[in-house]
């Protein structure tokens, strides 16, 4: 695969599941629009991973911190906690010990704030890559 059809591919899936996670947001399923809004970062920072390391493949990692600190992009310590939180959204989800606690967390609110700051990096990532540069 090219370096560009790698890049669309983790873009274009990006693309799909922050559609889901909007749809989410709709119904109010606030915990799993998080859930979505990790994935959607995740998968645009496989998208500058592929361009940073000459089209390998991402690490199989969850972690978003961990993989921007594999790219050239210039994070500050405040991009890192907040990536940092999204990637507990991860697994709160998924893990029952986690589940609960985080539903009754996940009001509107919550999930508001954090899913337009998700939007807002997400169109960052995407400009970067757009750009050429990080």
């Amino acid at each position: 695969m090219k370096i560009e059809e790698h890049i669309k591919f983790w873009l274009e899936s990006a693309e799909h599941d922050l559609e889901a996670a909007e749809s989410l947001f709709a119904a109010e399923r606030f915990d799993w629009c998080l859930f979505l809004g990790h994935l959607v970062l995740e998968k645009a920072l496989k998208a500058i991973y592929v361009r940073d390391n000459d089209s390998q493949m991402p690490p199989r990692t969850h972690s978003l911190v961990k993989l921007a600190e594999k790219t050239t992009l210039p994070l500050t310590e405040e991009q890192k906690l907040f990536l940092d939180e999204v990637t507990d959204f991860n697994l709160e989800v998924r893990y029952p010990e986690y589940r609960n606690e985080f539903r009754r967390k996940c009001t509107r609110a919550f999930c508001e704030e954090r899913f337009n700051k998700i939007k807002e990096y997400h169109k960052w990532l995407r400009s970067q890559l757009e750009s050429g540069q990080s």
